[in-house]
């Protein structure tokens, strides 16, 4: 259970050392004039050699929803698991709700609520007993857990399903009793990973009209993060994060408005020598990424007729877009996320392999 794993997740760690953690920020927002709901300067994890959080700096405006973009394995789940008082830092300091995760812990705790990745439900319980458990666990006064009950459970549509026990939930079903669960005892800020991993398009799509409906409700703040992105749209604001880092911040719209190019994507017979020849012949330098040659340029389509009459090497089909997210975040590490998937993957796999040995 979400309260239950929160709550046993604290033997593990102590008030101790945390010497490399800088002086700590007010709870102000960056301009000064309003406090943030979550506020991070200098955070950092480490296992060993490795740096799954190098130091990164941000803040989340109260009321908005944020959205921590980024490939599998860039360290957004680590960085939730900070913020949540689940996993201690390394170093840095980060303010949620006001409070310290490291040394109010407790307090963070009560002001949060968390939708993970892998459901916590007890399949065995009904949805109803679900919740009033975590009820329990979070100590909501029982005078008004009927009523929250019937609010969220509403909220997700699952009302007329409480009494039913969640293993004879769907996927989208379980995420959304794990929504109402996590809004449940009023948290200030809710965390949301990966909420829609692992579901059909249609069931996300779902989803995402009741995280819509609770902004308009709740008066809360929503920290999120996906490799998703066409869910990225929905958030106020995205940090795009790639290898530990916070590569850029900032709202969708800007972001896709400072790439300020049409993405043409082409197939060649050697996409080696078409690189060369756009490289020579335009001046345009382009990557290759998900089988297909990848670059930028001002009125795409303009430009298309120029690139059959001029390249010199066959085209065996071409595709122009104007900037998306991906554009974004290719433009920033010069890979599309799903490549950037597919190198941490393998890096992951090289590095178990290494310990097995």
């Amino acid at each position: 259970m979400i309260g239950k794993a929160l709550s046993t997740a604290a033997p593990g760690l102590t008030d101790g050392a945390h010497s490399s953690r800088a002086s700590s920020p007010g709870a102000a927002g960056e301009d000064g004039a309003e406090p943030s709901a979550v506020l991070v300067r200098g955070l950092a994890k480490r296992y060993g050699e490795i740096e799954a959080v190098r130091g990164i700096d941000f803040s989340v405006h109260a009321g908005e929803t944020f959205g921590f973009l980024g490939p599998n394995g860039a360290g957004k789940s680590t960085t939730i698991n900070m913020l949540c008082t689940l996993v201690r830092p390394t170093a840095g300091v980060a303010l949620v709700a006001g409070h310290d995760v490291v040394r109010e812990r407790d307090e963070v705790r009560r002001n949060i609520g968390l939708v993970f990745q892998d459901t916590t439900l007890d399949g065995y319980l009904s949805a109803e007993q679900n919740l009033r458990l975590h009820a329990e666990l979070y100590g909501v006064p029982r005078s008004v857990v009927n009523e929250r009950m019937h609010q969220v459970m509403q909220m997700v549509s699952l009302w007329e399903r409480r009494a039913s026990l969640v293993n004879t939930f769907s996927g989208g079903m379980k995420r959304r009793l794990e929504i109402a669960r996590g809004l449940l005892h009023s948290p200030r800020v809710l965390f949301l990973d990966e909420p829609t991993v692992g579901l059909d398009p249609q069931t996300r799509s779902s989803i995402w009209s009741y995280i819509r409906e609770l902004k308009a409700r709740e008066e809360i703040t929503i920290f999120l993060t996906t490799h998703y992105m066409d869910e990225a749209e929905y958030c106020d604001r995205i940090a795009i994060m790639d290898q530990g880092c916070v590569i850029v911040l900032d709202t969708p719209e800007a972001l896709k408005a400072n790439v300020g190019k049409d993405r043409v994507q082409i197939q060649t017979d050697d996409d080696e020598l078409a690189i060369v020849a756009l490289r020579e012949r335009f001046a345009i330098e382009a990557t290759r990424a998900e089988g297909t040659v990848i670059f930028g340029v001002p009125s795409g389509e303009q430009f298309v007729p120029r690139l059959f009459a001029e390249l010199g090497q066959p085209i065996r089909s071409v595709s122009v877009a104007r900037p998306s997210l991906d554009d974004v975040f290719m433009s920033y590490t010069g890979t599309t996320i799903r490549d950037a998937e597919s190198s941490q993957l393998d890096t992951r796999r090289n590095f178990a392999r290494m310990m097995n040995r």
